[in-house]
């Protein structure tokens, strides 16, 4: 059954880690998505769903993040980005978001905060996707990556018509403002399409049936997680409108606490990935019903 969409949410790389290894659990059990129809993914989904929609074995994509040297190759750069930009950005993210006022006013307050940061240089974001996409061309799968025009606030969806790079679609789609820098496409800067939803899983409308991975908004007594949870309510409500039937998967209590609180964090990727995995086996049955 290829009938039904997947729609990945952001979450850093504590988020790809646990995404992952939900797959490769569930892919162990016998439950395919990469036979999804659809692809959506945001920021950290976007990793996860453009290497799922061009056919990758999940089971290798979590050998890949449990990997010894993964953890430290390449990456302490951007470790280091994320710990010195974080306090910054829960600042100004949840001043703007807990504050009220229209979305894309947000949005575009949010893009002058990531055009004037201070960050590690485009092109050395970008060649850190290189080690997971490489020089892949779009997936002939349909796959939809988003990001926000950190100008004017706009949200787009890059697809295979868009003409763009997939991986520069993808280093957009995870440009965490603040933290790591826009990408120039066609002219423009792109920041992390979780500015505008953690998982923009109305981009799913439509289809008979939706399976949602999301990250964010599992935890409580969390602003941003309150935050992340109201919109993904709004959006699974739009869905069943439409006539979708969803199937949502968040973290269990295991894998929330294998995440620790910040989902920047590279050093939890295994724990998060070894979570997701137990976490998957355990979904399986669910899933495999939903899907028959």
């Amino acid at each position: 059954m290829s009938d039904f969409a997947l729609v990945l949410g952001g979450g850093g790389p504590v988020g790809v880690a646990w995404e992952t290894g939900i797959v490769a659990g569930l892919a162990e059990a016998g439950v395919d998505l990469t036979r999804a129809g659809l692809v959506v993914g945001t920021s950290a989904g976007s990793i996860v769903g453009a290497q799922l929609a061009l056919g990758r074995d999940p089971r290798q994509m979590l050998q890949a993040q449990l990997a010894s040297d993964v953890r430290a190759r390449g990456d302490s750069r951007l470790q280091e980005a994320a710990r010195v930009n974080m306090q910054s950005f829960l600042e100004m993210f949840t001043r703007l978001r807990l504050g009220g006022g229209r979305p894309e006013d947000l949005r575009r307050e949010i893009g002058a905060f990531a055009l004037r940061a201070e960050t590690i240089s485009e092109e050395e974001w970008l060649a850190s996707f290189g080690r997971t996409l490489g020089e892949s061309p779009w997936p002939e799968r349909d796959f939809r990556c988003t990001a926000v025009d950190a100008e004017d606030g706009s949200f787009v969806v890059w697809t295979r018509d868009s003409g763009v790079p997939l991986v520069r679609a993808v280093a957009s789609s995870c440009a965490v403002p603040g933290i790591f820098p826009p990408v120039t496409i066609n002219g423009r800067r792109y920041m992390d399409g979780g500015v505008r939803s953690g998982t923009n899983a109305d981009l799913a409308r439509g289809w008979p049936l939706v399976v949602v991975l999301a990250v964010m908004g599992a935890r409580r007594n969390d602003p941003l997680a309150e935050n992340a949870r109201r919109l993904l309510e709004r959006e699974l409500r739009a869905l069943a409108e439409s006539g979708s039937r969803v199937v949502l998967v968040q973290p269990d209590e295991g894998s929330l606490e294998a995440f620790g609180l910040n989902l920047l964090d590279f050093g939890r990727r295994q724990a998060a990935a070894e979570a997701g995995y137990r976490q998957g086996r355990a979904e399986a049955e669910r899933l495999a019903a939903a899907l028959a």
